[in-house]
């Protein structure tokens, strides 16, 4: 029933508690959203599900929340963006210190699994906000636009961000792909690893 509609219309739905037009939003977006907190969130799965229940739980609760006049997307990466700044502030008061980034997932190629243990130790060693700014436009590949809008900063700082994450990786991982790598050359290598 839904399938064809935009996330607009869906939005408006939720708002008058149509449970199908919640199922097809969470179907669109679960899944990258998990995928999101899981890289933010020191790869843990339990906390990557964790918050994305919790961000779709407020999208239940406060759909009127939503401005219909911005990208839905951009919304939606907003609110998970908050979540995450909420979550490093509580980890800061609670320990003092971020935990350490652990990954979950094994892949076949013992190789392709050193590689991609590397890749993951470097972006996770970034600062938070380079981190996000690099995962929400290589991985998700939103543009600098929507990425500024999500964090609340102006597109040359989104790009200064992307650059200094981009240099800090090439030079972290230069012992294995030499010093050679341009952008392009970086980011295809992150999409495939990744």
């Amino acid at each position: 029933m839904f399938s064809a509609a935009t996330d607009n219309a869906l939005m408006q739905a939720i708002g008058q508690n149509d449970e199908q037009a919640f199922a097809e939003l969470y179907g669109r977006y679960g899944r990258r959203m998990y995928r999101f907190f899981y890289r933010m969130l020191w790869q843990d799965t339990a906390r990557a599900e964790d918050f994305t229940q919790e961000l779709f739980i407020k999208i239940i609760e406060r759909p009127e929340a939503y401005d219909a006049s911005r990208p839905f997307v951009t919304w939606l990466y907003t609110l998970a963006h908050n979540l995450c700044k909420n979550e490093y502030r509580r980890q800061a008061r609670q320990t003092g210190v971020l935990p350490d980034a652990t990954s979950a997932y094994q892949p076949e190629n013992p190789d392709q699994e050193l590689l991609e243990k590397q890749l993951r130790a470097a972006i996770d060693a970034l600062p938070s906000v380079h981190r996000q700014c690099f995962i929400l436009r290589y991985q998700e590949e939103l543009s600098v636009q929507a990425i500024a809008a999500i964090v609340g900063c102006p597109e040359g700082t989104i790009k200064s961000r992307l650059h200094h994450a981009i240099q800090k990786l090439a030079a972290d991982m230069q012992h294995i792909w030499g010093p050679s790598n341009t952008q392009e050359l970086y980011k295809n290598l992150v999409i495939k690893y990744l």
